[in-house]
């Protein structure tokens, strides 16, 4: 590996004279444009591309020369230099099967080390280093859901005082038995009484919300805050409050971001209880010091980290996406931007090969950002060259 990376850094000094610095925002002469865009085809307005044919297996090797990767910019490498110690920390390095492809753990440090290689430039030159696979996504037909999610910042009382009367609950250590539903925590309150609460919110919305991005801020009358972070879940399964409420001929509600849904039950509190108990699922808190951090034990970059289904793509994978570009005005896709990805996280509601979670930061701005995305586009799995495909099953057990 080290051979490798070496090989490619003096490639990159002796083409670029060891690249543009970041102040000077230029790219190497023979460098692709930095704003070329995946080649244009006929698109539906939720950014699915029309008349693709299926897809044999799970991921499918397409020539990364046909494909442009995006500069490496700061944010890159401190996302890069994240999932080296994510390689790191790994409980288990063994080499995955995904469908038809062997992902052997090194290769997944192997193609880091040689992204970060390439800091404050745009990589080029990379197909004698690295082959990408399109996995198949939804359709088979490489249509990906993307989605994303956020930290929010919700206000808190350390005791019940006033509108402070939601309890925030770290997990019961000592419950016998299948652990209670939402209904049974915030209905019934089951666990009241149990030393549990770690403090109490305002609003029971946006603690909904805390739980089904998984941690969050909590901000004190005095000002300070607090990073919650999951601490397990109840093990009932996640249902969608959206498909309830589409379900519902009464519940007009236009707007189905977390915004509207907020917006709505703030103007209707007796419906409140109705929806939000549709979710059986809860998520229980712990206290912690540092930053938000996923799965994968390390700090999540805002613009690179996704929440992925392990079975199809390991932690610590890197990956190039033809990333969505909604058009609020026209409120539609309108075409596609390549973006390097990071699974770094996992997600209650990310399941199968066709959807992935993208991390858009902390507070407010966030938030309308992450429910703004739910569009389609493709993503290619990037693997050194001894990654090949082998004929096996592509069913997963």
């Amino acid at each position: 590996m080290k051979i490798r990376t070496a090989v490619i850094c003096l490639a990159l000094t002796a083409l670029t004279g060891c690249g543009p610095s970041p102040e000077s925002g230029q790219l190497p002469v023979d460098t692709p444009d930095a704003r070329h865009k995946p080649k244009k085809l006929k698109i539906d307005r939720y950014g699915r591309v029309q008349g693709q044919p299926k897809q044999q297996d799970i991921y499918t090797p397409i020539p990364l020369d046909s494909l442009t990767l995006p500069i490496i910019d700061g944010k890159a490498v401190e996302a890069l230099q994240h999932n080296l110690k994510l390689l790191d920390l790994a409980r288990s390095r063994s080499n995955y099967q995904v469908g038809n492809l062997r992902i052997r753990h090194e290769a997944l440090r192997e193609v880091t080390e040689m992204l970060a290689a390439w800091q404050h430039a745009q990589p080029f030159g990379m197909e004698k280093y690295l082959n990408a696979y399109q996995i198949w996504g939804r359709d088979q037909r490489g249509n990906v859901q993307f989605t994303g999610y956020f930290t929010p910042v919700i206000k808190v009382s350390r005791e019940p005082a006033g509108p402070f009367k939601y309890p925030i609950y770290s997990r019961p250590l000592d419950w016998e038995g299948a652990l209670p539903t939402r209904a049974q925590i915030e209905g019934e309150g089951v666990l009241d009484s149990m030393g549990l609460e770690l403090a109490y919110a305002a609003n029971k919305v946006d603690l909904y919300y805390m739980q089904v991005q998984g941690s969050g801020y909590v901000e004190y009358p005095d000002g300070t805050r607090e990073l919650f972070s999951y601490n397990g879940s109840n093990r009932h399964p996640y249902l969608s409050i959206e498909k309830y409420i589409m379900e519902q001929p009464d519940l007009n509600i236009p707007d189905l971001s977390i915004r509207g849904i907020r917006k709505f039950l703030l103007k209707n509190p007796t419906l409140t209880d109705t929806i939000l108990f549709q979710n059986p699922s809860y998520t229980f808190f712990i206290r912690q010091q540092t930053v938000p951090s996923g799965a994968g034990n390390v700090p999540l970059t805002p613009g690179y980290s996704i929440a992925v289904d392990r079975r199809y793509i390991p932690l610590g994978s890197c990956l190039l996406a033809a990333f969505p570009i909604f058009d609020n005005r026209k409120q539609r896709v309108i075409g596609h931007d390549y973006r390097l990805l990071i699974a770094q996280d996992v997600g209650g509601a990310i399941r199968g090969p066709g959807h992935v979670d993208f991390y858009t930061g902390i507070g407010d701005a966030a938030a309308q950002e992450a429910g703004n995305l739910k569009s389609y586009g493709k993503l290619w799995l990037l693997l050194p060259p001894s990654s090949e495909p082998k004929p096996v099953s592509t069913s997963l057990k």
